[in-house]
């Protein structure tokens, strides 16, 4: 099958899958359980949303895995099952996209390393260890995303890098500071991004959530003037949040996501996929914009 790096050297547009969580919310999962325990509980339903979006055009389908370090586990007392949880969660994805890719998510552990609240040493060894349970499972890539401290995604790079063989990708969250600059939660720019996760290793790099497709095309463009080469991913949400009737509601329409692909693949993005709000139908129309440009 190759490597996602090799289909993206061929000059393909890629397109990645959608959203989980509001996902799995429909499926059942409540408020307060585990949604990666649902891989052993209920691997159907996990199965059916990582088939949806293979059905709908995707080259590549995640895991459901985001919240698959132990320091997000042991809130549920599972933290002794970082790498079955992981191992089934790519299992699952494995068994949906056939001969497309799998991405192995990796979120951000919730510890932040200048409060003290946790050693780089044990980060390295949380993130090692879902990486390997993310591999044994039958992964491509991993998929570290939703970062906002560039030590975390540093590491996590390197835990990944240097214990599976896979090919290792990380995406940043930023959003639009009143001076109209895009920066993470720690204040990172998607520039100073550049530098550290090519440098720890990361083969492609982006931005996911935190923006609508708008505000993705400049993301973009600020990566690629760091840098010309590297892959770009982005997994933009379904526009902006609005709140309505106590929900959060992301209101971009398939339609109006996919007159935004154009701009994106011009900005120089080389996969593109969905992040909150998005749905199969939204990756569909992506396909098809794609499959036109």
């Amino acid at each position: 099958m190759g490597k996602i790096l090799d289909k993206i050297k061929l000059g393909k547009v890629l397109v990645s899958d959608g959203a989980w969580g509001t996902f799995l919310q429909q499926k059942g999962l409540k408020t307060g359980e585990c949604p990666e325990e649902w891989n052993i509980t209920h691997p159907d339903e996990v199965l059916d949303i990582a088939r949806s979006y293979i059905e709908a055009g995707a080259d590549m389908v995640e895991t459901n895995s985001f919240g698959g370090t132990r320091f997000k586990l042991e809130k549920y007392g599972l933290e002794d099952k970082v790498f079955e949880l992981n191992k089934a969660a790519a299992e699952i994805s494995r068994k949906a996209a056939g001969d497309k890719f799998v991405l192995g998510s990796v979120g951000p552990t919730g510890k932040i390393l200048m409060m003290g609240d946790v050693t780089e040493e044990e980060l390295f060894e949380a993130f090692k260890e879902q990486a390997k349970g993310l591999e044994s499972g039958g992964a491509d890539a991993i998929m570290i995303e939703t970062m906002s401290d560039l030590d975390e995604a540093r590491i996590a790079i390197q835990a990944a890098k240097q214990h599976t063989r896979l090919e290792v990708f990380c995406t940043m969250t930023f959003e639009k500071t009143v001076t109209g600059e895009f920066r993470s939660m720690m204040g990172v720019s998607p520039t100073e991004m550049v530098q550290t996760l090519v440098g720890a290793g990361a083969e492609l790099i982006g931005a996911n959530c935190g923006n609508g497709m708008v505000g993705m095309v400049a993301i973009v463009e600020e990566i690629r003037k760091a840098n010309a080469e590297i892959p770009i991913l982005v997994h933009a949400n379904a526009g902006m949040p609005v709140y309505s009737d106590g929900e959060t509601v992301f209101p971009e329409k398939p339609d109006e996501m996919a007159t935004l692909v154009p701009k994106i693949i011009k900005a120089g993005a080389n996969v593109i996929g969905g992040c909150c709000g998005t749905t199969p139908e939204h990756i569909c129309k992506v396909r098809d914009a794609i499959d036109k440009s």
